[in-house]
């Protein structure tokens, strides 16, 4: 498992075993295969991972899931930010300042399309109460944990436990003060885990650190200014759900799946009960996207 990039190295874990870390470089066969934080690779050559020696990566895995971003909703360039992962914390903070939806629903859609379980973490929960802003996505079922600097974090760490975790929010919102609680030795562990290049880790790169006493990871990721979702359609985001993916076959050719007066023929129209409000919920999300507001 790949934990760390620096300028053409990458810090590879063997079995799974933070304690077996090699430094590898892309075998020329490879050509530009991208290779980013949560990629399982095949490695050959030293594998010893003492200093100053190099592995070689051979094979890129296929991935399970893929968080994916573009810079805006306009920009080509897909850039993938972690691979492999079955979870997405969203990290936001209660207050200071107040939260607000956009970056939330779009991040939600990112691990939808990507096939991540999306889990909201509110911070900053000892400031400002969590009920109001966690009910705008009460009908999506997303999971919600909180994330006080004066609460436990047991929930969370169970939440992780044995599992891959990718961790986005913000800069500000708490999301390195939560790895450091989760990973009580964590500036120690970035500069064994980043033991790339010069073995420094910056800002702009995804890492991979062990929880403790788990066998789980969490990628801790660079504070997000926007997230674009240049490549995602409305389709993408409805498959998500079984019971609106299902109904979404009965729709014209074309449907944007927003309901009137857009799509007056849309099948999600015609479901009930929990379903037509899970339509609702999910038609804030694609209004989220189509209104090109990254944040």
């Amino acid at each position: 498992m790949v934990v760390s990039v620096d300028r053409g190295r990458w810090g590879c874990v063997l079995g799974g075993d933070p304690n077996q870390l090699v430094v590898a470089m892309r075998a020329r066969e490879l050509g530009r295969t991208p290779i980013v934080v949560g990629d399982e690779v095949d490695v050959v050559g030293d594998l010893s991972g003492k200093p100053d020696t190099l592995a070689r990566i051979v094979r890129v895995t296929d991935r399970r899931t893929v968080l994916r971003r573009t810079a805006d909703d306009t920009d080509p360039y897909e850039r993938i930010v972690v691979a492999n992962a079955e979870q997405l914390l969203i990290v936001v903070a209660l207050a200071d300042p107040p939260p607000r939806t956009g970056f939330v629903e779009r991040a939600i859609v990112a691990a939808y399309v990507g096939g991540l379980q999306p889990i909201l973490c509110l911070t900053k929960s000892d400031l400002a109460q969590h009920h109001e802003f966690a009910s705008a996505f009460a009908d999506l079922e997303l999971p919600i944990v909180l994330a006080g600097a004066t609460e436990p974090i047991d929930e969370i760490q169970d939440t992780l436990a044995g599992k891959v975790s990718a961790l986005i929010g913000h800069s500000g919102v708490g999301k390195s003060t939560l790895v450091n609680r989760l990973v009580p030795d964590a500036y120690r562990a970035v500069g064994v885990v980043s033991g790339v290049g010069k073995g420094r880790h910056t800002s702009t790169q995804s890492i991979a650190l062990p929880l403790p006493d788990s066998a789980g990871w969490v990628v801790d990721t660079p504070g997000i200014r926007s997230f674009g979702l240049a490549h995602t359609t409305p389709d993408d985001v409805v498959a998500a759900f079984a019971d609106l993916a299902e109904k979404i076959e009965d729709c014209p050719r074309g449907c944007t799946h927003l309901g009137p007066p857009a799509d007056p023929e849309c099948a999600l129209d015609t479901l009930e009960g929990k379903s037509a409000r899970r339509v609702e919920a999910v038609r804030q999300l694609l209004e989220a996207v189509r209104a090109n507001e990254s944040w």
